[in-house]
Parts: C-alpha cells; structure tokens; sequence
C-alpha cells in the first residue's frame, strides 16, 4: 500500500495561451498537514481544482491510496473523499445551519428528506467541532470564522478523508485564527490529511509538517518545516530573475502631488500613510488579505474614511466620490476593467469621453466631432488595437481593453493615476505595452500609484515601495534597496488590525 493517501505525478494543465500547471507533482501523507505555497500566480489554485474534480489536467496522474483516478467532476472527488473549505465561504445566507451542511448530499428515505436525523447529526458535528452556535441558526447570523466552522463540519458530514483549506485564516483576527489551529489539528488527529493553503508564515509554522512550494507553475521544492526556515522558503518562492521586460525611464521626480497620513476604516486598515510625487511610480503590494484596493478606493471616495487627511499639492480635500475625485485630479483603473472600467456593449470612443461628456457637450447635446477626435488621439496615444473607435469594447482583447481604460483616464485633467492590477489577465506582449504606457506618463510628470501582486512588476517598474499586511503599512523601500525577499518579509508581518 502506498505511503500516500493522495499522490500527483507530473500534472499539467493548459488554458488557452496559459501553462498553468507544469508537470508538478504533489504528495499528501495519511495523518498530516500539508502546506502548499506560492506566491500569486504560481499556480496553486489549479492544482486544487485538479484535485478537486473542477478541471482535468491535460497531461499527469492521480493516485488516491495507491490507486490511479480520473475524476470527471467535482463529484468523482467528493466520493473519493476529498472536500475543499475556500476563504471565500460560498454559503446560502437565509437558509439554516443544517441546510447548509447537507446542501446537496441531504439524507433522503423514500423521497422524503429526513430533518430530524439530519439536524442531530448536524449538532453532533458541531459539537465535535466545539462550534459556539446552533444547527438552527441562520448562516447570515454567524461570523466568518464560524460559517468556516459550517464548512469544516460539512466536509466531515461527505466523510472527507482529504481536506483543503485554501487561505482559512485570511479574513480572521488573531484569535479566530488560534481557534481554526486547534480545529484543524484535532481533525488531524482524528485521521483527516489536510493540504493548507496560506500566504502566512506564522500559519505554515504552527501546523505543517511539510510544505511545498509552487513557482511559476511549476514544482520547486519539497521542505520537512523542522529543518527550513523563513529565508529558504521565501527563496523557494521568489527564486527566478528579472528580465529586460521592464525598462525603467529616468525621470526627474518633483515635489508631493499626493499624500495620505493616517488613513483608518474600521474593520479595513488602520493608519496608513505615504506620499507620492510628480513623475514618481509608487509601489503599493502585498498579499491577499493585505487591503491595498481598499485604500485606494477610499482615496477615490468610494468608500468614506472614519479618521486620516488627504492632501492634494499640499491643500487638505474631501473627496465625496469618484466624479469628484476626477475633478479633482485623481484617477483610479480598477482592479474589474470589465464590471468596473468599461461598457462592454458601448463603442471605444464613447466608453473614453464618458468622464468628460459635459466638457464636449453644449445644452445636452454631444459635440461629435469633438468626441471623435479626443477618443481617436487618445486611443493611439496608449496604442489600442482597433479598427475604429465605433467598435464595441467587448470585441477587443483583455490587453486592449485595459489600454481603452487608461485612455479614459487620461480624458481627465489628472494629477494622479492609480493602477490596480493593470496587467492582470493580458499576455505577454500587452504587459509590455501597458509598462511602456506607465513609464511615458511618470515621464510626463504623473504622480502614479501603482497596486500589484507580481513582484517582478513592483520592482521592475516603481522608484519606491510601500507593503501592506492586513490593513497596515508594514515596511517601505527605495528603489535601490528593495528585493523581493524583503518584501515578502514585510507581506507575511505578524500585524493585525486593532
């Protein structure tokens, strides 16, 4: 019999244009907690649905006890004994606990569900579980670590051997997350395998045995926790070069254009500061959970501060929205170009002078050939592929819509540009567009705000950088002493929210 209740061997996975899983392999031991790490990217969230039953890897196999499996749905998996608990808890908000558990897999005799007995085997998990709440309470009353809680208890009503849990102690306080530890270990001890996802070191410490470690969407390393440290396993993560991909433009940067001090929303971050100047490319990443979009949104006005100062060329605004933050000066791209940045169904010239209508407009009405001509300059400004400006934004690809978005923004008379995740979904050539773009506006005297996950991104394009972890400044860097190990050091900081 095999030493492993779940084995991959050489699994690959090929979306259109992507390798998002190459020839990895993957061993899970009876008994154990298992931690899989990476940074953003590295293809970790594939490989959970390959085990899962969500995607069928195109190349590799998967052994379950010994045996090969070919799982053709998330069902296949379910029966094998494998069951997932993700940071985002998908749960039915109106219905009850029990609900929720047996969601799907209820416990039918002759057509009739059989409440009774589920409802006892629901407190019965729950108790095993130590859960401080009832089997008859709504979902939408509990908070998240207890609806985690909900989840745990519904993998082990589907008698899951193989539990996963992706990210589970990204939304929880110090406390929950103490208290998801001695859950997850006492369902080790009672038999269950359990791969643990997690950017937190302090996580990864405190539970696995082993971990291993994700890169580009290949397999690195396999480590024994007891004999690595902090600094090996964040080389394993961060080890690969950065190319010519990123030329960095000099330029001569100013005097503040915007500066923060002490931003604070309650629940989201607390006393935040930095500044960012003429011509200058900040910086401002972290990990998942880290709140960076959060803070800009709430520069941007849409959402309210409860304490902290904005200041614009050094005279303290109020900004009360979006429209009015353009007036002002400052622009944002989303991180959603799709929901947020654009409408889909509108021609690319219309989509541009949206923000500006009332300046190309007289009594109500569009001054067309005003609108044509600034939509036309500014779209070959960023270099959108496209045969005209009357060609709807869905019809384009990611790459090109995102540079439509830019375009947008730079209809505005804008002092700052805030990017989050601008090359998020585009290939390889549209990246290099989109930093060719980014450099031409530093150098034509933007103050830029520049949120990423991808590291090679942050250093290969900012002159400082400022990182997040859980909704606090954790460290800043100039350009000349900033590495990826240092920012990952100060990523996965021991900081909370107070």
């Amino acid at each position: 019999m095999s030493e492993y209740i779940l084995e991959l061997k050489g699994v690959t996975k090929i979306f259109p244009g992507v390798k998002a899983l190459d020839r990895v392999q993957f061993q899970l031991k009876a008994g154990e907690i298992h931690a899989l790490i990476g940074e953003n990217g590295a293809g970790k969230s594939t490989l959970i649905k390959v085990i899962t039953g969500v995607h069928k890897p195109d190349e590799g196999e998967i052994f379950i006890n010994g045996e090969r499996v070919n799982f053709r749905g998330p069902k296949d998996a379910q029966k094998a004994g494998i069951a997932a608990i993700y940071q985002h808890v998908t749960a039915y908000p109106h219905l009850t606990v029990t609900e929720n558990i047996f969601m799907g897999h209820e416990i039918v005799r002759n057509k009739v569900v059989q409440w009774k007995e589920m409802h006892k085997e629901a407190s019965e998990l729950l108790a095993k579980l130590d859960a401080d709440f009832s089997a008859t309470d709504e979902m939408q009353s509990l908070s998240v670590a207890q609806q985690q809680l909900v989840e745990i208890a519904k993998a082990l009503s589907m008698k899951a051997k193989i539990i996963i849990m992706d990210e589970p102690t990204a939304a929880l306080s110090k406390n929950e997350s103490e208290r998801l530890y001695e859950v997850t270990e006492k369902l080790r001890d009672d038999g269950a395998s359990i791969i643990f996802i997690s950017h937190r070191f302090d996580d990864i410490f405190r539970l696995a045995s082993r971990a291993t470690v994700l890169r580009d969407s290949k397999y690195i390393d396999q480590f024994d926790i007891e004999g690595v440290t902090e600094k090996e396993l964040i080389t394993a993560m961060v080890g690969r070069e950065i190319t010519e991909m990123f030329p960095k433009i000099d330029v001569e940067i100013g005097e503040d254009v915007l500066r923060v001090e002490g931003l604070s929303r309650t629940g989201f971050f607390k006393d935040v500061s930095f500044n960012v100047r003429e011509g200058e490319i900040l910086g401002l990443t972290g990990l998942v959970g880290s709140r960076r979009t959060e803070v800009v949104e709430a520069i941007y006005g849409i959402t309210k501060l409860d304490k902290g100062h904005v200041y614009l060329n050094g005279k303290e605004i109020h900004v009360k929205g979006p429209r009015h933050a353009m007036e002002l000066g400052i622009g944002l791209l989303p991180e959603d170009r799709q929901q947020q940045g654009l409408i889909l169904d509108w021609g690319l010239g219309r989509n541009v002078t949206l923000p500006v209508m009332k300046d190309i407009s007289k009594k109500g009405i569009t001054d067309e050939a005003k609108e044509r001509s600034l939509s036309k300059n500014l779209l070959e400004t960023v270099g959108v592929k496209a045969l005209s400006i009357f060609d709807k934004a869905s019809s384009l690809s990611g790459g090109n819509q995102q540079k439509v978005v830019v375009a947008k923004q730079l209809a505005s008379k804008l002092k700052v540009i805030i990017l989050d995740e601008p090359t998020k979904g585009v290939d390889v050539g549209a990246k290099a567009a989109i930093y060719e773009i980014i450099g031409e506006l530093a150098k034509q005297g933007y103050a830029i705000i520049l949120i990423s996950s991808e590291m090679p991104e942050i250093l290969g394009l900012c002159d400082r950088v400022v990182v997040m972890c859980e909704g606090r400044v954790t460290g800043e860097f100039d350009r000349r002493e900033v590495s990826q190990e240092k920012i990952l050091e100060k990523a996965m900081a021991k900081r909370t929210i107070g």
